[in-house]
């Protein structure tokens, strides 16, 4: 009988490892990737050594405007006007007040990917609205706050959450019109999609504004945040619609047939089988669009809304702080990119999260 000996593990050969290896797999693989590394290489030594010295070396950060002597950022503006640019004209006693619904957001997103039942996420969507409108508007024995003191990226982030919750059922209801069997149904979903996204949202937020109070009785005063929200929410909903429409055309028929021979019913088929499946495949389309609509937000300014963007034209108005648009623009664009980039990353640990293909 043969005999074998056993062998020690020996490492990797020093070509099949560490930096260098993977440079060579990734960054100069072939004679174009070479080529496409260098360039980006010097476009990186060209623009970010500059960018660098603008915003952090060079830059002003304390003092007073007469005391900036550096030719980089001047960062004091923003740390003057920084509560404007975060809570507009909400008054600053009650500054608590919003604080604590940023809180309650945060624990309940931390919950809502953490609990998967139905029960306790139904709980999060429907107490949530109301838990941050009781603390940021007043009531209930709290001092109330008009919307028209409302602003900065306190007002963006309550017209983009308002407008992701409210758009997200009504595009699913609007999605399985569309796929509906009964032609009335069907009919109005197809108009009522393809008419939304056939204009654009500044003309929804116009007609929202100012010709939507012409249909109220007579003395009925229509809040202005509220019109703006309203416009809003059904502009995102068509746009939610054909994405989980498309989710929808995705699933094997077999699927539908299935659940036809469980004996289910249309909503228990749909609840239980189909639309767990749509909304999965959709996951990284419906991100897209909820981005989209934080940006969209932008567009409030048009009807006399101050969000953190429009702060940034109205405190430089200021005439002790002249010509610090670019600071102030600066500052906006770095918010508006790690909210949108964690809202990407968010919802790619829920993709994985819920990925059931095999690898």
């Amino acid at each position: 009988m043969a005999t074998y000996e056993k062998l020690e593990a020996r490492p990797a050969p020093l070509g099949t490892k560490g930096i260098i290896h993977w440079a060579k797999e990734n960054l100069f693989s072939s004679i174009l990737s070479s080529i496409l590394t260098l360039v980006s290489f010097y476009l990186l030594y060209v623009t970010v050594p500059p960018l660098l010295d603008w915003m952090i070396f060079d830059a002003t950060w304390s003092g007073t405007k007469d005391e900036i002597t550096k030719e980089g950022a001047r960062w004091i503006f923003i740390f003057e006007k920084f509560n404007q640019f975060i809570y507009g004209f909400y008054p600053e006693e009650l500054y608590w007040r919003p604080n604590l619904a940023l809180v309650i957001f945060v624990a309940y997103v931390i919950a809502f990917k953490k609990f998967d039942s139905i029960k306790i996420k139904a709980f999060i969507i429907i107490s949530f609205p109301i838990i941050t409108y009781t603390l940021v508007a007043g009531g209930f024995g709290l001092e109330v706050v008009e919307t028209e003191k409302w602003g900065g990226l306190l007002l963006t982030i309550i017209v983009a959450s308002v407008g992701i919750i409210a758009s997200f059922p009504i595009g699913i209801l609007f999605a399985l019109g569309r796929q509906s069997n009964m032609p009335i149904i069907r009919t109005l979903s197809v108009i009522y999609i393809e008419f939304i996204r056939g204009v654009p949202l500044i003309t929804l937020l116009f007609m929202s504004s100012v010709i939507l109070p012409l249909f109220f009785p007579e003395g009925m005063d229509f809040d202005k945040l509220l019109r703006a929200l309203i416009g809003i929410t059904l502009f995102q909903a068509a746009y939610i619609a054909e994405v989980i429409r498309g989710g929808l055309q995705a699933i094997p028929k077999g699927q539908y047939e299935a659940a036809d021979a469980l004996g289910l019913t249309y909503w228990k088929s749909m609840g239980l089988i189909i639309l767990p499946q749509a909304l999965k495949i959709s996951i990284p389309n419906i991100v897209g669009s909820f981005i989209s609509l934080f940006k969209d937000t932008t567009l409030i300014l048009i009807i006399g809304l101050f969000d953190i963007l429009a702060m940034v034209t109205l405190t430089n108005s200021d005439t002790n702080w002249l010509g610090f648009e670019t600071e102030g623009y600066v500052f906006v664009t770095m918010i508006y990119w790690v909210i949108c980039f964690s809202m990407s990353r968010y919802a790619k640990s829920i993709e994985d999260k819920f990925n059931t293909d095999h690898k």
